[in-house]
């Protein structure tokens, strides 16, 4: 995708009383877990990790320890780039707080189920030690044996063993006795079963296995049912197993509901998606933005795929390459070269000829004569009688004799490259001194670049040569 069209996520929090502004590096998705990169702007990086869509807790890391649940969502979850367009609907747009370390667990416990809160806590082994960890963990585990509730206790502590290393030891006690009954429902139970009696560890263990087509359909549910449409359309975009029409309609119908149809399309392309075979609406939406005038845009959002556009786009490209700015055109060449391709046709060859005159021209600011005839192949099997690459390819031999610098000077002068063109002429100008041509065209092109001064010393000397041959 053209990050021409994407801008950095801005994010605003409050640590420790101070407010700290930057920009989003990265994200992570998994499961209900989502830990944001952040580049502060004195250069410092903080790791924000958020339950639910609600900041938990973050902090300052120097970096990601291996092995710590950051690093497996980092490895193992669904990741955004920092353009990625999906991000402003998933990073909240208002300030946030950071809860007060000390008083973290407390405010768990008013937000949070007793069975969530050491699943939250293994999410942040980076912040905090193995020991302040198992403290809370103990209490809710121990807290559910007291009240005789042996299977909330057993499940408080089963999900924790695949996510977090850290906190291995709490695997002794799920293998003891007393827990086999439940330790055994999980692994002869069906999937659904499981969901219903521990939605906490069915979801984590599906997202875990999504690349499973029961686990990702199960997965896929549950985020529909929780209305979590962001994380639903980055489910189905990572998993690209399911990209048929009919799908890419109806995740098209969900994602425009709470998402412009121009993000949409942006998301689309950032996953190698082509909005333009499958969207209708994409091409109203480039239709629109020609309408108004906005060519420049509408040529930025079709340059991912101008080698994949449907048919029906011929006559969309025409009109772009009729009304794009030579300027938008230097800075895109090899973009502006395929579409060429696409709507060359030899018969309209008049028409292309000047459009031809500007790519060239461009191509020759910033390339050699060698590299412009290269870049300008795939045009001349479309137009192979166009007048301005012959002139090119004629250019081309010319710089292989000294002898006809006046020439090639001309055919530069042509393209409006003056520079070049006053090269050949001064070393044409150096080789017959007594000749006014060389001169006279040195004069014009001097002219041509605004350069008085250098104009009228030429122009003297032109005309005093011609004095001379007169005189002669």
């Amino acid at each position: 995708m053209n990050s021409e069209l994407t801008m950095p996520t801005k994010i605003s929090f409050k640590s420790n009383r101070v407010m700290v502004n930057g920009e989003v590096v990265r994200t992570a998705i998994f499961a209900r877990f989502m830990v944001t990169e952040v580049q502060a702007e004195l250069n410092e990086k903080y790791y924000l990790i958020f339950y639910k869509n609600a900041l938990i807790y973050g902090e300052q890391l120097e970096k990601v320890q291996k092995g710590s649940f950051i690093d497996k969502m980092l490895n193992e979850g669904i990741i955004l780039d920092q353009k990625h367009p999906l991000l402003p609907v998933l990073i909240p747009s208002t300030a946030l707080a950071i809860p007060a370390k000390n008083k973290l667990f407390n405010h768990l416990q008013r937000n949070y189920s007793l069975v969530e809160i050491p699943c939250i806590a293994a999410a942040l082994d980076s912040f905090f030690s193995t020991e302040q960890l198992f403290k809370p963990i103990d209490n809710i585990f121990f807290h559910y044996r007291r009240n005789g509730s042996f299977s909330k206790a057993f499940q408080s502590i089963h999900i924790l063993s695949d996510l977090s290393p850290s906190l291995e030891n709490l695997k002794e006690r799920l293998h003891s006795r007393e827990y086999s009954s439940y330790s055994s429902f999980y692994t002869t139970s069906s999937l659904s079963a499981i969901q219903k009696k521990d939605p906490l560890f069915a979801e984590f263990h599906c997202f875990t296995n999504r690349k499973n087509t029961e686990h990702f359909q199960i997965l896929e549910k549950i985020l529909k049912n929780e209305e979590r449409y962001a994380e639903g359309l980055l489910l189905w975009i990572d998993d690209k197993r399911n990209l048929t029409s009919e799908s890419v309609k109806s995740q098209t119908e969900l994602a425009l509901k709470y998402i412009p149809l121009e993000n949409w399309i942006l998301v689309l392309s950032h996953a190698k998606i082509n909005p333009y075979k499958w969207v209708p609406e994409a091409r109203t939406f480039i239709e629109g933005l020609m309408r108004d005038g906005q060519y420049e845009k509408a040529a930025v959002y079709l340059f991912p795929f101008i080698e994949d556009l449907p048919a029906e786009f011929h006559q969309v490209l025409n009109e772009l390459w009729k009304h794009i700015d030579a300027e938008f055109v230097s800075s895109h060449l090899d973009e502006f070269l395929l579409l060429h391709q696409q709507v060359a046709q030899e018969n309209d060859l008049k028409q292309f000829e000047p459009r031809i005159l500007q790519l060239t021209a461009k191509l020759m600011e910033a390339h050699d004569l060698a590299v412009v005839c290269e870049k300008l192949k795939p045009i001349q099997k479309n137009f192979p009688h166009s007048i301005i690459i012959r002139k090119i390819s004629e250019m081309a031999a010319l710089m292989e004799n000294p002898n006809r610098m006046m020439e090639l000077g001309k055919f530069y002068a042509d393209f409006n490259q003056y520079d070049q063109a006053i090269e050949c002429f001064f070393w044409e100008m150096e080789l017959n001194p007594a000749d006014p041509a060389p001169v006279r065209q040195l004069c014009k092109m001097y002219q041509h670049k605004g350069m008085v001064n250098e104009a009228s010393a030429y122009q003297q000397i032109y005309t005093q040569l011609r004095s001379d041959q007169e005189t002669g």
